[in-house]
């Protein structure tokens, strides 16, 4: 009897899995679709660029704030309620988009959608910590869940690309999304979900995640995943335009240089899993954050010819970065407050996602050069290596992890 209820257990944690890594697939082929998209929006609505650059500032705005409002949804009404809602507002917006004519309202739809992907995030988040048997493996299991995110990201503007050629309109992909997503709400709504470890008199609230700012150990995990996202952000937002026009040597990858990063970030996810089974993660973060400082260095002082090779090449050691770090920030926390810790970090990542690529765009403007965006990228790949081989040696959150690992890990 015993082994069957731990077969039916093991049955029901590989199916939850496969619904947390589709739901990270079907919002990344959106999010990440947007450079694609904003072309044929420019010419559509004749509009400028920082107009069209609303579609990316109104979904992240959408998910920033429910991080850190409504991360605390996942603590109180339990995770699958709160994925349900998260899912819900995600596929209507989504639906929507094939009615739609307007672009003002094409970005409140983004900005809608980015509040459901945000609620069905910090869910999943949560969700991950629960299914996960130590706070090594729920590392693990966060880099599988984020090499799925790499093939949403590479599938979304590859099939945006296939719709436009086809003489289609881009507002198909977010039907195909909401189509995704109703099949996602199906399965979430029959998949069996551990309980909760709240006890009932005790309730999460939306101030939870703003007490997060008091904890030395989460402003530490949301000051790396800041850091490197800045990075991140240097190559595929502005190495685009850094290589417009560029001709010299590896000129047939330039054009590429996008799609090769979000490729090798995909592929060094699923490699990140294996590393982090066997090795302990700082050291594998130490590593990873020097070779991609390292790479940046490079390509800022060897100039085009060389960053169009060691730019794509870093997003295999960018790879590992934020699903681990993230993770093990939210490892740290007990699981009652998973929902709440997970909706403060990724709302630091969406502040990143949004600041540094200003910041950068604002120092190339006043410099007088693009090369000068890619060197404020260099620093922050820096700055976070520092911080990483700084963890290392200190290891400032190792008696907070065996402390969780001994409390609030059971066998998965």
């Amino acid at each position: 009897m015993s082994t069957q209820i731990e077969g039916a257990k093991a049955n029901s944690t590989q199916f939850l899995k496969l619904l947390i890594f589709l739901m990270f697939a079907m919002f990344a082929m959106t999010t990440d679709s947007v450079g694609t998209i904003i072309p044929s929006v420019i010419e559509e609505f004749d509009l400028g660029m920082t107009a069209a650059g609303s579609f990316h500032y109104a979904s992240m705005s959408g998910i920033g704030i429910a991080a850190i409002l409504l991360g605390f949804l996942a603590d109180r009404f339990g995770r699958k309620t709160t994925i349900l809602l998260g899912l819900a507002l995600f596929g209507t917006t989504s639906a929507l988009f094939a009615a739609g004519n307007s672009f003002g309202l094409f970005v409140l739809l983004l900005f809608v959608s980015g509040l459901g992907i945000g609620i069905f995030k910090s869910g999943a988040l949560a969700l991950i910590g629960d299914i996960s048997g130590s706070t090594r493996q729920h590392a693990a299991n966060m880099n599988l869940v984020e090499g799925f995110f790499g093939v949403g990201a590479i599938v979304g503007p590859a099939l945006v690309t296939v719709l436009l050629q086809g003489g289609m309109s881009w507002k198909w992909l977010y039907v195909i999304a909401g189509v995704m997503c109703a099949l996602l709400i199906t399965g979430t709504a029959l998949a069996p979900f551990p309980r909760s470890a709240r006890p009932a008199e005790e309730k999460a609230d939306p101030r939870d995640a703003m007490r997060m700012l008091g904890d030395p150990h989460a402003v530490f995990f949301a000051t790396l995943l800041v850091l490197y996202v800045a990075a991140e952000a240097a190559v595929y937002v502005w190495a685009p335009t850094y290589f417009a026009g560029y001709e010299g040597a590896g000129a047939w990858l330039a054009a590429f240089v996008v799609s090769a990063f979000f490729v090798l970030r995909a592929a060094g996810r699923f490699l990140g899993a294996w590393l982090l089974s066997r090795y302990d993660w700082t050291a594998v973060i130490a590593i990873c954050s020097t070779a991609v400082a390292a790479l940046f260095v490079i390509a800022v002082l060897g100039g085009k010819t060389v960053a169009v090779f060691t730019l794509p090449a870093s997003g295999l050691f960018m790879s590992v970065l934020y699903p681990t770090i993230n993770s093990t920030g939210i490892s740290c926390f007990d699981k009652r407050r998973h929902g709440s810790i997970a909706g403060f970090l990724l709302f630091f990542t969406c502040v990143g996602a949004v600041l540094a690529p200003l910041a950068m765009g604002a120092v190339g403007d006043l410099a007088g050069g693009i090369e000068y965006s890619m060197g404020l990228g260099a620093i922050f790949a820096v700055l976070l290596a520092i911080l990483c081989l700084w963890n290392r040696r200190v290891q400032p959150v190792a008696g907070r992890l065996s402390q969780r690992n001994g409390e609030d890990y059971a066998s998965a």
